[in-house]
């Protein structure tokens, strides 16, 4: 599972587990994507868009194998075909009056369906997508850095740009409905930075899991305060604690990464719901 480098015997210390350049890459993904996380999936959290998220994701593999059988960064097939599962979920789910459950089945499949076909079609040795399905933080280069952080930029700036519009979509679309606002142009929108966000934590996590980073952190958050905003930062913040928590024991322990980072997720979720501010918030009420 590690290079050479890795399998001997390796420092504990947080600091000394960062001499390694691959570590650092990983260290500053797991920092990066949760800025997307945190923003993005309050939203998700608010308006219950998990299950949209995971057919976005599913999708996404498609541009996988479409990116393998063209010899392209795999990113670069992820990001197309991610924009068009959430354009077409949203579409078909609204304007095609076709059941939003059915709209993301279709999609997971057809994504899925597609990604294993071109695989299968390209030429040479079959690539090993494990990374891709459950995630593998620790390979990830320079170049994915700075999409990453460009990523993170245009979602945050439309993110800004319609701070009122999505805040009136998040809590009443109905009215916002009525006041005149172009909610499925906006909800398009919504889905799109989803999607997004998708390709980053697809790095991290995996396909897989990506429902889980999504919405753990946010739903974490939330049990701590109900202002959306509020809810961003504290998601950004636990998104990073998980990434950086589970990058380390992954390291200590020799685990995969993606998929430690999720149970360290898990189980302060598990924590917070038992004994955490939710549970006083609602025994106050």
């Amino acid at each position: 599972m590690w290079s050479s480098i890795a399998k001997r015997k390796r420092p504990t210390a947080m600091p000394d587990f960062l001499h390694f350049e691959f570590m650092r890459n990983a260290f500053l993904a797991a920092i990066l994507s949760s800025v997307a996380c945190g923003i993005i999936g309050a939203y998700v959290v608010v308006r219950r868009l998990g299950f949209i998220s995971g057919g976005i994701a599913h999708t996404a593999f498609g541009g996988i194998g479409l990116s393998y059988y063209l010899g392209l960064n795999p990113l670069a097939g992820i990001i197309p075909f991610s924009l068009a599962a959430a354009i077409g979920i949203g579409l078909l789910s609204r304007k095609a009056k076709i059941a939003e459950d059915t709209a993301i089945g279709a999609f997971w499949a057809a994504g899925m369906s597609i990604g294993v076909i071109l695989i299968g079609l390209t030429p040479g040795y079959a690539p090993n997508l494990f990374s891709y399905l459950f995630g593998n933080i620790l390979t990830v280069p320079n170049s994915d850095l700075q999409l990453i952080m460009g990523l993170d930029v245009l979602i945050i700036a439309m993110v800004w740009l319609f701070d009122k519009e999505f805040l009136a979509i998040s809590f009443d679309e109905e009215y916002a409905r009525i006041s005149g606002l172009k909610t499925v142009a906006l909800d398009l929108l919504m889905l799109c930075l989803i999607a997004l966000t998708v390709v980053i934590m697809v790095r991290v996590v995996g396909i897989v899991m990506v429902i889980a980073l999504l919405t753990i952190p946010a739903a974490v958050a939330r049990s701590f305060s109900h202002n959306l905003y509020r809810m961003m930062a504290v998601g950004a913040l636990l998104a990073s604690l998980f990434s950086i928590a589970g990058l380390w024991l992954s390291w200590v322990f020799d685990l995969a990464s993606g998929a430690t980072i999720i149970v360290v997720a898990a189980l302060v979720f598990l924590l917070n719901a038992l004994f955490g501010a939710g549970k006083h918030r609602r025994t106050e009420c």
